[in-house]
């Protein structure tokens, strides 16, 4: 959530970000924010001296009693009483004006990094490097979904699409033999991995409340790609970003607790249905699918510089996994909701001749941290931190490209590096 402070202070500035982010009615919503802020303020300082006025009145009826001046003593009981009738009407109108100033507040978007490109859509998205080598593939090379039948053996396809849908629908493939074994040496290797980069693994929760969802932004924006849990109120994680980054909610940290770095392998959950088409065919979007994360915290000054630390971090696995990728930096019209700068890290797919989202990695500066209330004391004073998060990896589309680009007349070669993890290295 955007500081009122800032945007009063830095009224152009906001809207310049939020232009290029193409919020609709952009002006009006922030002439909103800063008349209720100083309604807010101006009611809050009426308050107060209405206060002021009843305590010193409450003094003033001791002395009078005291003195022995009932009559006078009386009528500044009844200024009193008068007075908290005023003070209670105002409290009242403070915490009203409060929650329309919060209703304004959050359907404001995150304010864009100055390198954010100018654009509305994925296409204006700018491609800051490709690295690696496109595989060529022989004439009959198959996509992923087709290339699984080709390896049916007795116990069915090693990802069975048709069995997820009999189970409980589309989007929910079920994982068998040597794919539930590879799926597991992908959890182990990125989790591995970010232990070594020294990440502190945590196993969070998989379903979140509304104050969760609220803190990192999934909330309201979100409500209708998030699975939901209506007799108790609770909402299946999309990424565990949500429930790692709250462990964090309503903390005051110290220097020495900085910076955090967390990593957490979950189950994720995405209702949305998409679009159809090849592109959304097989692993390509699932409503559940595994993913590692990781989560930094870090201080203002430092986080951009973890930010490109995370990026090649995360491009540090595509290169172990022989995958030709490229990192795009997002422009203001298709990045996320919290973000202030985001690059998505892509990778190529050889047999489908496109490129594949495979992870995202976020700077969040404090939007996230003022909804959550985190912060750290530097010299007596409190301070909001910075929050970032990457998907080091997501599993499906990670999955599809390795079939895709190792699929040989012998079978499908396994990288390198997950042999050991899945005990085997070719699936034929």
């Amino acid at each position: 959530m955007l500081q009122i402070a800032f945007i009063r202070e830095n009224k152009e500035a906001t809207l310049a970000g939020l232009r290029k982010r193409y919020v609709a009615d952009a002006e009006a919503i922030v002439d909103k924010v800063i008349q209720l802020d100083q309604q807010r303020r101006d009611t809050q300082k009426e308050l107060d001296d209405v206060l002021a006025r009843s305590n010193a009145k409450a003094k003033e009826i001791g002395a009078l009693l005291k003195s022995g001046d009932k009559a006078a003593a009386e009528a500044a009981k009844a200024e009193t009483a008068e007075l908290k009738a005023i003070s209670k009407g105002l409290d009242e109108d403070l915490t009203f004006i409060g929650q329309q100033l919060q209703n304004v507040l959050v359907t404001l978007p995150n304010l864009p990094h100055s390198s954010v490109p100018e654009g509305r859509s994925a296409e204006d998205n700018e491609v800051v490097l490709e690295h690696g080598e496109k595989p060529t593939l022989t004439a009959d090379a198959l996509p992923h979904w087709e290339l699984i039948k080709k390896y049916d053996r007795d116990g069915g396809p090693f990802i069975d699409f048709e069995l997820g849908v009999k189970i409980t629908g589309a989007g929910f493939p079920v994982y068998k033999g040597k794919g539930a074994r590879i799926q597991r040496a992908l959890i182990n290797f990125f989790l591995d991995q970010a232990l070594a980069a020294g990440y502190l693994e945590i196993q969070p929760p998989i379903v979140i409340n509304e104050e969760s969802g609220f803190g990192t932004g999934q909330l309201p924006d979100k409500e209708g790609q998030m699975y939901y849990v209506k007799e108790d109120k609770l909402y299946l994680i999309p990424t565990a970003e949500v429930p790692i980054t709250n462990l964090y909610r309503d903390v005051i940290l110290t220097e020495n607790d900085l910076p955090v770095k967390n990593v957490g392998y979950t189950p994720c959950f995405r209702r949305e249905a998409g679009s159809w088409g090849a592109h959304v065919r097989g692993l390509n979007r699932l409503h559940q699918f595994d993913k590692v994360e990781i989560v930094q915290i870090r201080k203002p000054e430092e986080s951009y510089q973890a930010l490109e630390e995370m990026s090649q971090y995360i491009q540090s696995l595509l290169q172990k996994l022989e995958l030709p990728y490229r990192v795009l930096r997002l422009c203001g019209g298709d990045m996320g909701f919290t973000s202030a700068l985001t690059y998505d890290m892509e990778v190529w797919s050889a047999a489908q001749q496109r490129w594949l989202e495979v992870s995202s990695v976020s700077n969040f500066e404090t939007y996230q941290a003022n909804r959550l209330k985190l912060r750290y004391k530097v010299d007596g004073k409190t301070q909001l931190l910075h929050t970032l998060n990457g998907s080091a990896l997501a599993l499906p589309r990670i999955l599809a490209a390795i079939l895709e680009n190792n699929q040989t007349p012998e079978g499908i070669r396994i990288p390198g590096v997950l042999v050991p993890y899945c005990g085997f290295d070719v699936i034929n």
